[in-house]
């Protein structure tokens, strides 16, 4: 399963999309634009907006409402980014230079800030208040869980602590979009929570593989260091795997302590992980994620966008990078 044929049954309803996107900052500051078209020439799979389409596609929701939830979805998860990036002083995405590996962080932070204020008018385009209401929680939820991991995950080995994490990063978008794609639908609200739970886990699914991927990636495939998330302190679900069955390792101890801030140690952590089946375990679990999604799906009739929803699921694991 390729990314191609998974936006197939949505292809020309994306192109509208990415037309509505690159309209954001027509009449902006040339600056701002030139901006604006880098951060959206690096691309991406727009799988956000690709689960929205298909949802409301399938639950029969009126086109010109998912046209601005896909690109209000994009350009929240796009400034997100932005502004993560700056966090995270990282110099490449995709394969290419970040905002802020060319600008001063003032003006990477006001173009996030412009970002998140065009997110937020789409939104508001599909003239739907709950909907308004669910995108600005969402928000808070997201920048609440980057505030959090800053100050207050950093060598902390926890189930709990990650799960609140992925969620707050990552499965709470998942969950707005698919649950604002069925709220914009002529269903009841069992549909919607049967959407809303699909969304959620996928989502889930989605940060786990990423986390996966941060000990499984070659560097220049997912632009940055392997095992960079342990140099940053944050304990993800292989590395809690290999705790759990190596609680006596120094360097997994060292941790609380702040351990990990020594490179060498952490890079030989990262090694020990590797040599085990944590890495496993941890894809055991994305795909346990993955059948709940699937069956928050059998109350649906049989249908092109069911599949395809079926099949984004499944390729949220079989994501190589």
């Amino acid at each position: 399963m390729n990314n191609v044929t998974l936006i197939s049954p949505v292809q020309e309803q994306l192109q509208v999309i990415e037309a509505r996107l690159h309209a954001q900052a027509d009449d902006r500051h040339p600056d701002l634009r030139a901006a604006f078209e880098q951060i959206l020439a690096a691309g991406g799979k727009r799988i956000r907006p690709t689960l929205g389409l298909l949802v409301g596609n399938m639950l029969g929701a009126p086109e010109e409402k998912l046209i601005m939830l896909g690109a209000a979805v994009e350009l929240l998860h796009t400034a997100t980014l932005v502004h993560d990036d700056l966090i995270d002083g990282a110099l490449l995405r995709r394969g290419m230079p970040t905002l802020n590996a060319r600008w001063s962080p003032a003006a990477t932070v006001l173009t996030g800030d412009f970002l998140f204020a065009r997110a937020a008018k789409l939104a508001a385009e599909t003239d739907y208040l709950p909907l308004m209401k669910l995108f600005s929680e969402t928000l808070a939820v997201i920048v609440n869980g980057e505030l959090t991991q800053m100050f207050s995950a950093r060598g902390i080995i926890s189930r709990e602590n990650y799960s609140q994490r992925i969620y707050a990063k990552t499965a709470s978008l998942f969950e707005m979009t698919s649950r604002s794609a069925a709220m914009v639908s002529p269903v009841d609200d069992s549909m919607i929570e049967s959407m809303r739970l699909f969304g959620n886990e996928v989502g889930i699914a989605f940060q786990i593989v990423d986390d996966i991927l941060d000990y499984t990636g070659e560097q220049t495939a997912i632009g940055k260091p392997v095992g960079s998330d342990l140099l940053n302190g944050l304990v993800t679900l292989p590395a809690i795997y290999y705790a759990e069955s190596h609680p006596e390792d120094e360097d997994v101890k060292s941790l609380a302590e702040g351990g990990w801030g020594n490179e060498e140690h952490m890079a030989r952590l990262v090694n020990s992980i590797r040599k085990t089946d944590a890495v496993k375990k941890a894809m055991v679990e994305a795909n346990q994620h993955v059948e709940s999604a699937l069956r928050a799906l059998d109350r649906f009739e049989p249908g092109p966008e069911r599949e395809a929803l079926e099949n984004l699921a499944k390729y949220i694991v079989d994501r190589k990078v």
